[in-house]
């Protein structure tokens, strides 16, 4: 009995957790969420010194992605609308990376014990992979709108232009850019940045 009392107590320290796969309360606010998740502007400015994609730009793509929440995964598909058949795409955690180019970063950058669902490592494929399309298609990597359009097309997509025929895309990607500025202005606000 004392061994199943035990394993219920775990069990609900588990399930309420440390809040890491949870959203930050205030998203509108940069200097909030890096006040209650400090490692977050850790992670960021490690990745910004390595791969050069200012924080405010890592954010907003976030943001974008997951929410800042970790285990975010896209939504489930349905058959006949009550059959489920799978998710949408293989977009989990964090930065929402794809199976196939998450095993590319991994494979790239020796990071073999990466997840997707950690804030360091979700941030370190974002620098990688903007890092990447600033090389290969010319971009800026304070240029939050065209980054995130590469990132959600893919860099093939971008080249392309296969966002012009997504005027719904086009719209996000400004969305994102304008994040971006919002977030910076604040982070400079509160000495963040």
């Amino acid at each position: 009995m004392n061994r199943f009392l035990k394993l219920a107590i775990v069990g609900l320290v588990a399930s309420c957790g440390g809040g890491s796969d949870k959203a930050p309360r205030n998203l509108d606010n940069a200097c909030a969420i890096v006040a209650e998740r400090p490692a977050y502007l850790r992670a960021m400015k490690k990745t910004e010194r390595r791969w050069g994609v200012p924080v405010h730009v890592q954010m907003a793509a976030i943001h974008q992605e997951s929410k800042f929440v970790g285990d975010a995964r896209t939504p489930h598909q349905y058959a006949l609308g009550v059959i489920p058949i799978g998710r949408q795409s293989s977009a989990y955690g964090y930065s929402q990376a794809l199976d196939g180019t998450w095993e590319e970063y991994l494979k790239e950058t020796g990071n073999g014990r990466a997840r997707r669902n950690d804030i360091d490592d979700a941030t370190d494929f974002m620098g990688w992979y903007m890092n990447g399309s600033s090389r290969i298609l010319g971009l800026s990597k304070w240029d939050a709108t065209s980054q995130y359009l590469a990132y959600h097309e893919g860099r093939s997509g971008y080249a392309r232009r296969s966002y012009l025929n997504k005027s719904w895309l086009v719209r996000v990607a400004g969305n994102v850019g304008q994040r971006a500025q919002m977030y910076r202005a604040q982070l400079v606000s509160c000495g963040k940045a």
